[in-house]
């Protein structure tokens, strides 16, 4: 038997104004539309802005349910949204804000499990890693180059 170790490296910047200009507009795209988010139940606002490689920046938020089950996350709503619309595009860069808007705090918020797949999913098919940004409702930005990161021994093709 072998251990081995998985690990990966990402950039933490102390506070959205640290962020290089291209960032810092895809981040504050994401908080105009966390700020928007139908949350109604858990309180808890998701805001998304993707990058898409013509230039695009496309938003979304979570959109929650009486039926739990048919809620969307921020992340899935953006992202099919841009394939849907620009199905050719590339998604380049994602940005991720999320707060619970009764208790706000700073610490980074990251795709849950199923948004991991769905931004794998493209970033396979296109062949393209996507960078994420992801930050909670003020404070530090973790900065990740791929999702791969986030999903050690992805599903990715079969």
């Amino acid at each position: 038997m072998e251990t081995k170790i998985h690990s990966f490296s990402y950039k933490k910047y102390d506070n959205i104004n640290d962020l290089p200009t291209d960032l810092q507009t895809l981040m504050l795209e994401a908080i105009k539309i966390r700020n928007q988010a139908y949350v109604p139940y858990s309180s808890f606002a998701v805001g998304v802005a993707i990058l898409l490689d013509n230039g695009e920046i496309i938003t979304g938020n979570n959109q929650e349910n009486a039926a739990f089950p048919s809620g969307t996350c921020a992340e899935r709503v953006a992202i099919f949204y841009a394939m849907a619309q620009y199905p050719k595009a590339k998604i380049m860069k994602i940005a991720i804000t999320g707060t619970n808007i009764n208790f706000p705090k700073n610490e980074p918020v990251t795709p849950c499990g199923n948004c991991r797949q769905a931004i794998l999913e493209y970033e396979s098919v296109k062949k393209q890693p996507i960078e994420i940004l992801c930050m909670g409702a003020t404070g530090e930005v973790l900065v990740v180059s791929s999702v791969k990161d986030f999903l050690p021994f992805c599903f990715d093709e079969f």
